[in-house]
């Protein structure tokens, strides 16, 4: 249990959680380049943590620019096992409301201008994501939640759109007839990157507005967003916090994401090249080195 390791992704309007005083920014390279910024290593009732701002402190990394592969490599170095995504969306039903929080158990990956998987090059590998989110860590996170008496939704399907222009009204009104329950940029691929990687993935959406399909939010306006960002962001870094110190409470071993490099990889040992292991030591190199 002790070698457990919490990192957090901050998405738009979470860019830092400036109570966390015991602070050292770690800067890393990695096979794919350089993270969206610098990594806060903290500690929390004398748990380490890591914090990593998705769009950059300042937020001038567009959804699309966004260095998935690098920022979830840099956590396997740092020997990061659990990932909570803390992610603004527009709501795609009227009981989402902003100011809800949502912690989702499905996506519908809508994006097409991505690196998508680390298995790019000699070698191949096809992990499953049918069940893409770790239930463990969805409960740690509906546990915090709760304490903090944030109005919530346990499940929900995000559908995740290239961007970084919102829907068309067509477009909103196609996602709501197959039922997704919130629409954002940013959790695709990088839920897909955490399941190769093999660490846990939870993601907790913080709805902002309803998108266009609500009479009353046809144009989605930027500045009426970050009104509601900075309520979502003040109650995401309390739920933060608890999650920090329970997390380790609802570690499930057999999570999807344990192992599943073992039944994933499909290149055959004497095809797979040693330039490309070295590339992976970091996110496959359990799996490829036994």
């Amino acid at each position: 249990m002790a070698n457990n390791k919490l990192a957090i992704i901050g998405g738009s309007g979470l860019y830092d959680v400036e109570e966390f005083k015991n602070r050292e920014l770690i800067e890393l390279d990695t096979s794919w380049g350089k993270p969206s910024d610098k990594i806060l290593k903290t500690k929390y009732k004398d748990k380490e943590v890591y914090f990593l701002p998705r769009h950059g402190r300042g937020h001038f990394i567009s959804p699309s620019k966004i260095n998935f592969r690098a920022n979830i490599d840099a956590f396997k170095q740092l020997g990061v096992t659990d990932i909570v995504s803390v992610s603004a969306v527009g709501s795609l039903k009227e009981n989402l409301f902003p100011g809800k929080f949502v912690i989702i158990d499905q996506f519908i990956d809508r994006t097409f201008a991505r690196n998508k998987t680390f298995f790019d090059e000699d070698i191949v590998a096809h992990v499953s994501m049918a069940h893409p989110t770790s239930k463990g860590l969805m409960n740690a996170c509906e546990e915090a939640i709760k304490k903090e008496e944030i109005e919530y939704q346990r499940g929900g399907t995000y559908v995740v759109m290239e961007g970084p222009q919102f829907s068309t009204l067509a477009e909103s009104n196609l996602y709501r007839s197959w039922n997704a329950d919130v629409i954002g940029m940013t959790n695709m691929p990088e839920a897909k990157l955490a399941r190769e990687a093999e660490i846990r993935y939870a993601s907790v959406s913080m709805v902002t507005d309803f998108d266009c399909w609500h009479p009353e939010h046809e144009n989605v306006d930027v500045q009426q967003v970050i009104k509601v960002l900075l309520g979502n962001a003040e109650k995401a870094k309390k739920m933060i916090k608890n999650i920090i110190y329970n997390f380790e409470n609802y570690i499930d071993q057999k999570d999807p994401a344990s192992n599943c490099l073992d039944v994933a990889i499909i290149t055959a040992p004497e095809k797979r090249s040693q330039k490309t292991i070295n590339k992976l030591k970091n996110v496959a190199g359990r799996a490829l080195n036994k």
